[in-house]
């Protein structure tokens, strides 16, 4: 088990973390998208609903 935990702090110090501002810039980018993405899925909820309520 102790073998375990210094190669996986060995693996820990190879890996490249993200700077503040990249983390920021890909967070806003995905917030932004998820946004994007509700507004065009409410907008076509909305006229199929308005659709389906024409007809009846």
């Amino acid at each position: 088990m102790i073998k375990f935990f210094k190669s996986v702090g060995k693996e820990m110090k190879l890996v490249t973390w993200p700077t503040f501002k990249k983390n920021r810039r890909d967070t806003a980018i995905v917030i932004g998208s998820s946004i994007l993405f509700a507004a065009y899925l409410g907008l076509l909820d909305w006229a199929f609903s308005s659709l389906t309520q024409l007809m009846m």
